[in-house]
């Protein structure tokens, strides 16, 4: 039988991921809609997580490594008064408390929780442990303690009280940072015991909100035109991920010995001496993404487009 002919589209995908899905099923699905030869994610979500999961299609999957190392914005709801073996509503209770604390006592110590913080990761995370993940071995009954690691708490607010046991939040958070772990650490300080019963993740890097798309409306697109026509509408260009990054214009003959693998000299006196990471530009286009060492570009990723 004869494989399906996988169709060469290129972009990102801004998705509002449904509550109870795994971000690899998500993807999937978002691969068959596309009929794409390639496609990631930039960022995992768990299953009872919700919301902005960015989907790397074709060549843009040469740039995941910049949305998973953008700053991310969460909204949660804590519950005050039982801890949870997996910090969220998926795990069996741990421990209790009659304790609930106070809208300016939550307040004051949102403070200790921002800036560079030592966090230990969640027993239920896929953080490995002598070759395992951890929640492999959390679900097999055994003890599991990660040890804490820094994380970087741009931003931290109290956004309603619905009642006396919830509390919501909105975090502004780096790389590593585990919302659940935020939650458990909170109520802890606070003198009782909490977890997170809603997370939803609103942005990553530079995709927002605004970006986002369910999938009943990509499926609903793809009805519209089987071809794929309209759901390419939905894509963003691969630079989009690129926007922290300066970039670099090289004309054709400059391109051509880039994609050669030949380093190029930049000339002109506001060329860049040294740069980490350039995104590269010809004609207009996106070319790859380069680096720049004594005012000479190298190619570091080309995008085959």
């Amino acid at each position: 039988m004869a494989k399906t002919k996988r169709t060469p589209v290129t972009g990102w995908l801004i998705l509002d991921k449904p509550y109870g899905m795994t971000s690899t099923q998500a993807v999937g699905k978002v691969r068959f809609l596309f009929n794409a030869e390639k496609a990631g994610h930039g960022g995992t979500l768990d299953p009872l997580a919700t919301g902005l999961l960015p989907i790397a299609l074709g060549e843009a999957t040469k740039t995941v490594s910049y949305a998973m190392d953008g700053r991310k914005v969460y909204r949660f709801t804590a519950r005050w008064g039982e801890e949870r073996t997996t910090d969220d509503l998926e795990g069996e209770v741990s421990a209790t408390s009659d304790r609930r604390a106070s809208g300016e006592e939550i307040e004051s110590i949102l403070p200790r929780f921002t800036g560079e913080i030592m966090q230990a990761p969640p027993a239920f995370s896929a953080i490995k442990v002598d070759g395992e993940r951890a929640y492999d071995l959390a679900r097999a009954g055994e003890a599991v303690e990660l040890a804490e690691r820094p994380i970087l708490i741009e931003a931290l607010k109290l956004v309603d009280i619905p009642d006396r046991d919830h509390a919501t939040f909105e975090v502004t958070c780096g790389k590593g940072t585990y919302i659940r772990s935020l939650a458990r650490d909170m109520g802890r300080v606070l003198g009782t015991a909490a977890h997170v019963t809603m997370l939803r993740r609103v942005a990553v890097g530079p995709f927002t909100e605004d970006h986002m798309i369910s999938l009943e409306n990509l499926t609903e697109l793809g009805h519209k035109a089987p071809g794929g026509d309209a759901k390419t509408g939905a894509l963003l260009p691969i630079e989009t991920v690129l926007d922290g990054i300066p970039a670099v214009a090289i004309d054709d003959e400059q391109a051509r010995r880039l994609k050669l693998g030949q380093a190029v000299l930049l000339r002109g006196a506001n060329a860049p001496i040294a740069e980490d990471a350039v995104l590269v530009m010809s004609g207009g286009k996106p070319l790859g993404i380069g680096t720049i060492v004594q005012g000479s570009l190298k190619p570091k990723r080309l995008f085959n487009l």
